[in-house]
């Protein structure tokens, strides 16, 4: 049975409470959030009904600085789900050392089955439920699955319209029309390739002799796909949740972008064969993408994993038991708490350019992006080879060093 996300981040703080010499009350903090909010949002749909969807943001833990993290969309969306979203936030921007903490938020809801009218409605119904529980300083969202720069330009513009002045770094992921960031749509992508660049050279392999795997294709796989292709690795099964795709010789990145975009899906690419997530799952890629939801890779499936190599540019995807088993065989995972952590980098630098007025060109961005993240991976790596343990538990070792001690500064009140 898949583990509850809640429970798998937690089980991964545990993990990590074995090499880090803190009081352990802190561990107890960290695995619990500092509060949630539940919203019902009745929208009324183009047939004249109404339809309640249920909405939650979660603010986990803002001993490094204000909440930070996505709002999903999606019929898996559950309180747990976003509790431990939240929670992978704080440990990820810690990671970064970013100046946030933790937050998320979601609706349960199919954006599929919803008109772009009804899909504006509920976003505002949204914004309004919880403009109460965001702010400059105090929580700033920003996209997550199923959502885009136009949902939080929508979100941006109901929360400035309840308080009746502009806070143009109240939400990051905006377009860039109205203060988002260049670089932010491909950031999470661009902060996988710089890690997954960084891993590569550390284990001396050769671009040109690996073939790669992407499980998700939504703006993260697709543009994880681009970039590869542009290092010279063969991208030879992507999926979505419609079908998949193979081809040995490699999958053309361009020509597939535009098949899904006009299809809503990678399947019945003429340049390949149709292969189940399954199928994809088990290829013979070197190095395997999980770039949809939390829990894919699980006891059910584990053991038919053949990549060498995993990077975690979705949340949660491997879940503690099948990372035991993965680890033992050898198999390298970068986690996602490092992996994908470009999408919030860079949604900092447009918090930042928000707040001081400035634009920086997307080479500027790409620069500082590239600068902070490969310093967290080689201080990573280095705790990992150091201390002879996991990239996970390294990871977790760094981020929960920097929380506990800030905790410890600021004291527990009242």
């Amino acid at each position: 049975m898949q583990l509850n996300p809640y429970e798998m981040l937690k089980k991964q703080i545990d993990d990590a409470a074995r090499y880090i010499d803190i009081d352990p009350e802190y561990f107890d903090i960290l695995k619990e959030p500092r509060e949630i909010l539940e919203v019902s949002l009745p929208v009324r749909l183009s047939d004249g009904s109404i339809k309640i969807f249920k909405g939650w943001r979660c603010h986990y833990n803002n001993a490094l600085g204000p909440y930070k993290g996505g709002i999903r969309y999606h019929v898996q969306v559950n309180r747990d789900e976003v509790i431990a979203l939240a929670g992978w936030m704080t440990i990820k921007c810690a990671v970064a050392q970013l100046p946030f903490g933790g937050g998320k938020g979601g609706i349960n809801c199919s954006p599929a089955d919803l008109s772009i009218d009804e899909l504006e409605k509920l976003t505002r119904a949204y914004a309004l439920g919880i403009s109460r529980f965001i702010g400059t300083d105090y929580d700033v969202p920003a996209p997550d699955v199923n959502t885009n720069p136009q949902i939080m330009a929508w979100i941006a513009d109901t929360y400035e319209k309840i308080k009746g002045f502009s806070q143009p770094s109240v939400i990051t992921g905006k377009p860039v029309e109205v203060g988002g960031s260049l670089g932010r749509s491909k950031a999470t992508a661009q902060g996988g390739v710089y890690v997954l660049t960084e891993a590569l050279k550390a284990l001396n392999f050769n671009n040109k002799d690996l073939s790669c795997a992407i499980e998700g294709y939504g703006n993260a796989g697709s543009y994880m796909h681009l970039l590869l292709e542009k290092m010279g690795i063969k991208v030879i099964a992507v999926s979505d949740t419609r079908g998949g795709i193979y081809n040995p010789k490699g999958l053309p990145a361009s020509e597939l972008k535009e098949h899904k975009m006009k299809n809503r899906t990678v399947a019945n690419f003429p340049e390949g064969e149709n292969i189940t997530d399954k199928e994809l799952l088990s290829s013979n890629a070197d190095i395997l993408i999980p770039a949809a939801l939390e829990g894919m890779i699980n006891e059910t499936n584990v053991s038919d994993i053949k990549a060498k190599i995993i990077l975690e540019l979705a949340n949660g995807p491997v879940t503690p038991q099948a990372e035991k088993t993965l680890s033992d065989n050898g198999v390298l995972i970068i986690p996602d708490v490092l992996a994908n952590s470009g999408g919030v980098i860079v949604s900092y630098f447009e918090w930042v350019q928000g707040r001081s007025g400035e634009y920086w060109d997307e080479s500027t961005v790409d620069k500082k992006l590239y600068n902070r993240i490969t310093e967290a991976f080689r201080e990573i790596w280095e705790i990992k080879g150091r201390r002879k343990i996991k990239m996970r538990e390294a990871a977790y070792v760094t981020a929960i060093g920097r929380i506990s001690q800030a905790m410890r500064i600021r004291g527990i009140w009242p």
